[in-house]
């Protein structure tokens, strides 16, 4: 825009400047062509001609004060003799009485003018357009940067408002998660239980079963000897009676199963439920990222980079670590580089960026953008952000 705005204020002055030369020329023709138009019976042809272009040129204020070069020729109906020569005077030739002073003007009249208009750079009038133009210019790069300024705090304030809704976010998230792991810790013992009383019937319906299968072999054998012996009618009925007292406990057995197995279900969904958080934390990442990818044009965030961010538990940490990724985006000659990470293969060039004490950035240049971040850890994962930077190609 500043380019722009001096490039165009040379241009306009410029022609301006000419516009002003081309305006005063015609003024002073009209003026020159009104000078030459004298009456023979008032006086000598010369001195008229020289005595009104010097009033009406050489006198004028745009002259004398403005700075314009204004050159005048004029020459007499004959086209060779000169009756006004760029301000020097030419003295008439004698006449003798009114006869010859007429039979001069039929010589020397009409006249015609030349009329040259050159308005210097450092004159009055083009120094005038100069400053005015000069004044302008400024006054609209001004109102310019004014508006430019304004703008980048609005955008600023709407950031740090919706940096602010994150991290409130992920607060209430971080409650949420906290909940669910205390609901999560009573739901585990009262399963464990469950499963072993699950276990224990599922033992004793098949003992159950086991019996029923050897009572089920014995019936066919008495109803074989039924017909031998009226003793064993009375043992089948015993039987029968014992087996539909089995059936009646297998049956009470099966619904004392499905109980548990239902409350094992419900207990089995409570515990699904940091599934789910699981899930909120992939939306947060996704969100993470495409607001970090929009706000700093200059940064290239791997998905790596936005889970290490997302797993910080301290919000003034993600906080900080969002401030040192904006101070590398826009300003990276104020971040704090502690140093280039060693141990790593040769043809890894990847740097650590300090923030909050203990928190660190890992970033190396960019393929499309000015930087690329890689990972983001602290103290105490240095160890598994260092394997993992190892493995980059």
């Amino acid at each position: 825009m500043l380019y722009l705005a001096f490039f165009a204020f040379v241009l306009i002055d410029y022609f301006s400047v000419r516009a002003a030369e081309f305006a005063l020329r015609r003024h002073f023709r009209a003026v020159v062509d009104q000078a030459i138009r004298v009456d023979p019976a008032r006086g000598a042809i010369y001195a008229q001609i020289q005595r009104r272009i010097d009033d009406d040129v050489r006198k004028s204020a745009w002259v004398r004060v403005g700075g314009l070069h204004v050159s005048v020729l004029v020459m007499a109906a004959d086209g060779v003799t000169p009756l006004y020569l760029g301000g020097h005077a030419i003295p008439p030739p004698p006449t003798a009485d009114v006869t010859a002073a007429l039979r001069e003007a039929e010589r020397l009249l009409p006249a015609t003018a030349d009329v040259s208009v050159s308005l210097p750079q450092d004159s009055l009038i083009a120094n005038g357009i100069l400053v005015g133009y000069a004044a302008v210019m400024l006054a609209a790069l001004f109102r310019y940067n004014r508006a430019l300024a304004r703008g980048e705090a609005e955008r600023l304030a709407a950031a740090i408002t919706a940096r602010d809704a994150t991290a409130e976010r992920a607060a209430g998230i971080e409650r949420e998660l906290d909940a669910v792991r205390s609901r999560l810790a009573q739901v585990e013992p009262i399963e464990e239980d469950q499963a072993e009383e699950i276990e224990a019937l599922q033992r004793e319906r098949a003992s159950l079963q086991e019996k029923l299968a050897d009572l089920g072999r014995r019936e066919s054998a008495l109803r074989k000897v039924a017909a031998r012996s009226s003793d064993l009618e009375t043992e089948r009925r015993s039987l029968e009676e014992m087996l539909d007292e089995a059936l009646r406990d297998v049956g009470r057995r099966d619904q004392e199963i499905q109980q548990l197995q239902s409350k094992l279900e419900g207990a089995a969904r409570a515990a699904a439920a940091p599934a789910a958080g699981t899930g909120s934390r992939a939306r947060e990442a996704e969100h993470l990222g495409k607001r970090l990818r929009t706000l700093y044009k200059n940064l290239e965030i791997d998905d790596r980079a936005i889970d290490d961010l997302v797993g910080l538990r301290d919000t003034d940490m993600k906080l900080k670590a969002e401030e040192a990724m904006k101070r590398l985006s826009d300003e990276p000659d104020t971040a704090a580089v502690r140093r280039k990470v060693g141990g790593l293969p040769p043809h890894l060039s990847i740097f650590e960026l300090g923030f909050a004490g203990k928190g660190r950035i890992y970033y190396t240049r960019g393929e499309v953008r000015r930087f690329r971040v890689l990972a983001i850890g602290a103290k105490n994962s240095q160890k598994t952000d260092l394997e993992y930077l190892s493995r980059l190609p």
